[in-house]
């Protein structure tokens, strides 16, 4: 896969997550605001309810003690009569038929029902009759009979007519009465709970009348009037539909009690959410792992087909030479080119070792054994191998050895290597000379040994991945320094295999320091 590529799809599986991660939360925040809508209508709904039931109470009571008060005997004070007669005559039939339809007012005075501090007030009663009367017209002139055959009458009461009187009445009465004393708060938390109950909303409220903006006693205790969150309707409306009060409910669990209905679906997205999250990093990170890896195994076969072919190449050289008559009678020659052959082979052979051992390694198949050694005696003896190489590049390796106890359970053989091979790579990433000092001290329990070099050092980026398996840092050349990316990924084995601890300090173009920490034995 190309890189341009790669990077597309990266892409557009990136904003295909964050598309998804949005429309998630588009839905879960409109679910929100549709549940705090629906929730405020069934709150209104049920401060209506309350509200109507409230008046209706009001005016039921009221009109019963108006009814008991006519039912004892009380009697109208007055009497208005509005009536209005019409006369039409059949020829046909010799009937003139009369049509009689009047209204009556009763005016009563009567001891006030509501406590607003007079003695009586004035009620009207309005009763409503209609009347047809047919007489015959059997005389010669035309006269009408004396008295009527047909007479029909219906004397009802106007209910409805009634009925908005006394509201009237009642209102205009009950407006100046204070508001404790219209309704308790016993009856305006028992009409809410009921109500709100069957609206399936059963958490705690607060409730309060205020009239003009100011508190009542018609409130509960801890009641507190905020813009956001304080549902209000109005109650006790008046003749012109208007009221000096309202009806106000708020509640202090209602955050907790709309996120509870959703809690459960925004619980599954968030998780199925982040599930995929975590599969799309992972993903990715693996997808860029690969690549990396595909990337260093590639320098590393590049490195190593070139690490064979030198010496492959010098073998059948140094062969060539020797079949040659003029220099196969030529003992010293000879020897020489199987110094060679020989030289080359143990190199080709340490190569395959080192991927042999690593892979081993990986396995858990390396078998370490650990015995009393110096620490001290190990690194002199790994200083042999390299010295001369620094000193054929005019260069120098000093060591420092200041700690008192240098005694560690380690592997003779491979801890060996472990610094042979930091030495390797200080003379392999020199340009010039070879400059190389190592110190150990002692570090409460532990000895620390420090391997510096005056070489071309690392960035931090190199210095985070510069243990691992196959990695070496990309110089536009990437045969230019021999190796294969295993030495300090070994080491790092091998040091941790010994419950050591071995890092790097570097900067670029000042050199590296590798530090070693072991634990110390008596």
């Amino acid at each position: 896969m190309s890189k341009k590529l790669f990077v597309l799809l990266v892409v557009l599986m990136s904003l295909s997550l964050i598309g998804i991660i949005f429309v998630q939360a588009y839905y879960i925040n409109n679910t929100v605001k549709n549940e705090k809508e629906q929730f405020t209508f069934k709150v209104k709904k049920a401060l209506s309810f309350t509200s109507r039931a409230i008046e209706d109470r009001e005016f039921r009571n009221y009109v019963e003690d108006l009814q008991k008060f006519i039912a004892e005997g009380g009697q109208p004070d007055s009497t208005a009569l509005k009536q209005l007669t019409f006369l039409r005559q059949d020829e046909n039939t010799n009937e003139i038929i009369v049509y009689r339809n009047g209204i009556f007012e009763e005016n009563f005075k009567i001891p006030s029902f509501i406590d607003i501090g007079l003695d009586s007030v004035n009620i009207s009663r309005i009763i409503n009759e209609r009347q047809t009367q047919v007489f015959n017209t059997n005389s010669i002139d035309g006269s009408l009979t004396s008295s009527p055959e047909k007479s029909i009458q219906y004397i009802t009461e106007m209910s409805k007519l009634e009925k908005e009187t006394f509201e009237s009445a009642y209102r205009d009465q009950a407006k100046i009465m204070p508001i404790h004393k219209r309704v308790s708060k016993q009856q305006v938390e028992s009409l809410l709970s009921k109500k709100l109950r069957e609206e399936d909303i059963d958490i705690d409220f607060e409730y309060a009348i205020y009239a003009k903006d100011l508190g009542t006693k018609v409130q509960s205790e801890n009641f507190e009037l905020a813009k956001n969150s304080t549902i209000g309707v109005p109650i006790f409306l008046d003749n012109n539909n208007e009221s000096d009060f309202k009806l106000y409910i708020n509640f202090p669990e209602r955050k907790k009690f709309i996120l509870s209905s959703i809690i459960g679906m925004t619980m599954l997205s968030i998780i199925f959410t982040t599930i995929i999250i975590i599969a799309y990093t992972s993903a990715i990170y693996q997808l860029i792992k690969q690549r990396q890896i595909s990337q260093i195994k590639t320098d590393f076969i590049n490195n190593m087909t070139h690490e064979f072919k030198t010496p492959i190449a010098t073998i059948n050289l140094a062969l060539d030479a020797i079949k040659n008559p003029t220099i196969i009678g030529d003992e010293t020659k000879v020897k020489r080119y199987l110094t060679m052959i020989k030289e080359e082979n143990k190199r080709m052979h340490a190569q395959v070792e080192n991927v042999l051992r690593i892979s081993k390694l990986e396995k858990n198949e390396l078998n370490i054994s650990k015995d009393r050694v110096k620490l001290h005696d190990l690194i002199e003896d790994a200083v042999t191998h390299i010295e001369l190489i620094v000193e054929d590049r005019n260069g120098y390796i000093k060591t420092h050895l200041d700690a008192a106890k240098s005694s560690v359970l380690a592997n003779e053989t491979h801890f060996t290597n472990v610094i042979v091979n930091i030495l390797d790579n200080a003379v392999k990433y020199t340009d010039g000379e070879p400059k190389i000092d190592l110190y150990t001290e002692n570090v409460g329990s532990n000895i620390l040994l420090k391997i510096k070099d005056q070489g071309n050092g690392m960035s931090k980026s190199v210095q985070k991945k510069v243990f691992e398996k196959f990695y070496r840092e990309h110089t536009g050349d990437v045969h230019n320094v021999k190796g294969h990316g295993l030495g300090l990924a070994y080491v790092k084995r091998i040091v941790d295999d010994h419950q050591g601890h071995v890092s790097v300090e570097s900067e670029k173009g000042k050199g590296s320091t590798f530090i070693i920490k072991l634990p110390l034995i008596s």
